[in-house]
Parts: structure tokens; C-alpha cells; sequence
């Protein structure tokens, strides 16, 4: 089987305009749910860290979705990186940052999109050569008006607001130069899960596309 280049944070983030935030409690709902979002036009997909079945689903995913482009969530620490690369992700995201994570993302191949909420931790981030960057929690932090607050200082550096982001609100952020995508759970909802209704995921994954274009 053909080996995948390896992708930059920018193409994770051009993508799509949403990558979705996902929890799954169940491996059965994994294959589906992927599938799902990808007949949606969503290809990203970042499986969350967040249950003790989440490995498992991302290896199903990458076993069996193979036009997915499967992402790891919540990654803490550098052996959160390295199973996550063992479950075959492709691309990965964190609540915070570390250099030790940094580092063992960069062993491994995987960009990183590294969750920062202040000036201090965005020019800690841009010392490891970090420009694209998760901004969590986006809407409890300050959302589009810290956003535009950092446009100025921070000219080179691309966003994806994260954490409160709803289908709502996404087109405002979604607006903003320095924001290249969002992340959001509303794509996945829990019920959608627990019914197996892939329909309705794939017509919200549907939806999200065309919020990109409206903020064009």
C-alpha cells in the first residue's frame, strides 16, 4: 500500500472550512461516522483522545476509510503522539502546547495544530516554528474580538478557532483574514451517533462547506 506524503498544517486547515471535533464512545460507530462526513465533503476528521475506545476508532478509520484523512485530538504529551501515529493518524491537534510535544510531532511526521490562548503562548509556539494555530477555548477566550486583537501583533500567524464554535457563529470567525478554518462538534452530534443517523451527519457536513463559501 502506497505511503501518504506527509501533509503541513496549512493543508490540514485549507481543506475544509470545519474540521470536525469528535468523541466516540463506541469502535461500531467509527466506520460509519466517517464515511458519513467524507460523502459530505469533510475530510479531516479529528478523532478525539477523550475515550478509552478512541485509538481503536481511529484505527478502523484508517483501515477502512481511506479517502478520510484521520486526525488525533486532545494530544497531552509526546506518548499521546506517538500512539496516536500508531493508530494511523495523519495530522495532529492539542488543548495547549508543550516543546515536548512539539518535538515528538515533529519526529513523527505529524503537523500540529497547537491550542494557544494568549500572546505568550502564541510567540512560544512561533519559537518552534509554529505559525498555523488551534485557538481553544475560541469563544470563552475572547472569540472574534481577541482574534482581531491579535491580527495586529501577529500578522503571519493563521487560526482555527476551536471551543464554543457553533454553526451559528462559524461564518463570523470564518470571515476573519486570520482564521482559516474552525473546529466544531456540532458535525457529529452525540444522538446522530447513538441513532446511527449518518444522513444527518453528512447533511451537516454538507452545510459546513457552504459556510466556508458564504464567508468567501
Amino acid at each position: 500500500m502506497a505511503v501518504s506524503p506527509p501533509l503541513t498544517a496549512l493543508e490540514v486547515m485549507q481543506d475544509a472550512p470545519v474540521i470536525p471535533v469528535i468523541v466516540l464512545q463506541d469502535v461500531a460507530h467509527a466506520v460509519p461516522m466517517a464515511r458519513a462526513l467524507v460523502a459530505g465533503g469533510i475530510r479531516m476528521l479529528e478523532v478525539t483522545l477523550r475515550t478509552p475506545q478512541a485509538l481503536a476508532c481511529m484505527e478502523a478509520i484508517a483501515r477502512d476509510v481511506p479517502e478520510a484523512v484521520l486526525g488525533a485530538g486532545t494530544l497531552r504529551s509526546a506518548a499521546d503522539a506517538r500512539a496516536a501515529a500508531d493508530a494511523g493518524a495523519r495530522f495532529a491537534v492539542s488543548p495547549g502546547y508543550t516543546p515536548a510535544l512539539g518535538q515528538a510531532c515533529r519526529d513523527l511526521q505529524l503537523p500540529l495544530l497547537p491550542g494557544v490562548a494568549t500572546g505568550s503562548e502564541i510567540m512560544m509556539c512561533q519559537e518552534d516554528g509554529l505559525t498555523e494555530l488551534k485557538f481553544f477555548p475560541a469563544m470563552q477566550a475572547g472569540g472574534a474580538a481577541m482574534l482581531k486583537a491579535w491580527s495586529g501583533p501577529f500578522t503571519d500567524i493563521r487560526f482555527c478557532p476551536t471551543g464554543g464554535v457553533t454553526a451559528a457563529n462559524a461564518a463570523d470567525l470564518l470571515a476573519l483574514p486570520n482564521v482559516v478554518c474552525v473546529g466544531g462538534s456540532w458535525l457529529v452530534p452525540a444522538d446522530a451517533l447513538a441513532q446511527g443517523d449518518w444522513a444527518r451527519i453528512t447533511a451537516l457536513a454538507r452545510a459546513a462547506g457552504q459556510l466556508g463559501r458564504a464567508a468567501a
